[in-house]
């Protein structure tokens, strides 16, 4: 019973592994977004940009929170 206790993750520990996460998935859509707004000057695309890049991260974050959210 108290190797169950120490496998588990404090909740300290899983607020900042969120955090990560959560920065992994939002600034590159962010970034796209900025960018192609400012290179292009048009919004919509920008939005349509941002948007895309953020679904691919979301893809992504699954498979990096399996990985970070395991404890060793």
């Amino acid at each position: 019973m108290s190797d169950d206790k120490q496998s588990k993750l404090s909740i300290s520990q899983i607020a900042l592994r969120g955090t990560l996460i959560a920065a992994i998935i939002t600034i590159p859509s962010i970034i796209t977004f900025v960018l192609i707004w400012i290179i292009l000057d048009n919004l919509i695309y920008a939005a349509i940009l941002g948007a895309i890049v953020h679904f691919i991260a979301m893809g992504f974050s699954l498979k990096i929170s399996k990985k970070i959210l395991v404890k060793k």
